[in-house]
């Protein structure tokens, strides 16, 4: 049994799947992989049933019925995860934009006593490539509200490449988490934080997709903004944390 599975959410990424897959599994330490695919119509499903074929102890497969979010994606992945004996539970998106090969220094992180381990595009600098200006000040600009509103010191809260620990997961209702688009990202740091636990980043290079189409839309965008006052208000007004 591997001690860590990566979560993979999946939608319409039949260019991607596979290789994704195969560069996990080609690491030298041993992961499990779920994908969580919310019934794409582009066949990617079916590209992991026939790759479950070749790895049927450490590739697993979870298809929604419908594209809900990248919330509830991850939300039915670690479900699925705790109920199993995974340590270590990974976030990845499948389009290549996290590099399989810095798992294991987010692994690391965690196994030297971080409990949430971040992969970070802006701990030292602005590591993006591909992105056109206007969405790095975008994206900036956003990590720099969320510090100022959540009180978080994390220099990439809306990062989606994550390792946790077990623990906080299981800490977490999960029942309980609002938000759906990218502002889960920051919603799930933001819990783990008022409950304590140890945020640590590390830096990494993000790379923009080269195949397949990006999730972004302005409704994400708007959750990000306005969630993350609602949030901390909210948070203000629970006695035990949020």
């Amino acid at each position: 049994m591997a001690e860590g599975l990566v979560i993979i959410p999946t939608y319409n990424e039949i260019e991607n799947v596979e290789d994704i897959v195969r560069a996990v599994f080609d690491l030298p330490r041993t992961y499990h992989v779920l994908i969580v695919d919310d019934g794409s119509p582009d066949g990617t499903a079916d590209k992991v049933r026939e790759l479950q074929r070749e790895f049927p102890d450490s590739l697993y497969l979870e298809v929604r019925k419908e594209k809900t979010g990248l919330g509830t994606a991850y939300i039915h992945g670690f479900k699925w995860a705790l109920k199993r004996p995974y340590e270590y539970i990974f976030e990845m998106d499948a389009d290549f934009s996290h590099r399989p090969s810095d798992l294991p220094r987010l692994h690391r992180a965690c196994l030297d006593g971080a409990d949430v381990a971040i992969g970070s595009r802006y701990k030292k600098g602005v590591n993006v490539v591909n992105w056109p200006l206007k969405r790095i000040l975008l994206s900036y600009g956003a990590s720099i509200y969320v510090k100022l509103i959540t009180g978080m010191k994390i220099h990439d809260p809306t990062a989606g490449f994550i390792c946790y620990n077990r623990r906080v997961l299981e800490a977490i209702d999960l029942d309980e988490v609002r938000f759906v688009g990218y502002a889960f990202q920051i919603e799930m740091k933001f819990r783990a934080y008022q409950k304590k636990f140890k945020l640590r980043e590390v830096s990494i290079v993000f790379t923009d997709r080269e195949r397949g189409e990006s999730k972004m839309s302005k409704t994400i965008i708007w959750e990000a903004v306005f969630g993350v006052v609602n949030m901390k208000i909210r948070s203000l007004f629970r006695k035990n944390g949020f």
